[in-house]
């Protein structure tokens, strides 16, 4: 039987920043394809797919300052 990996996070707060960027990043695009488009079937798709986006970076940045403390000990 293998023995399981030891709890490497030794970079975890940068992937989270990264994922942070990247997040940040799709939000802008939305709110690109939200202003070109006269759809309004569209708009309300990329309105609530925003809305989760900012919600989950409230999350990771908590993960984020979790993950720099325990970094720090």
């Amino acid at each position: 039987m293998s023995k399981p990996k030891p709890d490497d996070r030794s970079d975890n707060a940068a992937k989270i920043k990264a994922a942070m960027e990247a997040t940040r990043r799709n939000i802008e695009v939305a709110e690109e394809m939200i202003a070109a488009t006269g759809n309004p079937k569209t708009k309300a798709e990329l309105e609530a797919k925003n809305k989760r986006r900012a919600e989950a970076l409230n999350g990771m940045e908590a993960e984020r300052q979790q993950e720099a403390a325990h970094k720090k000990e």
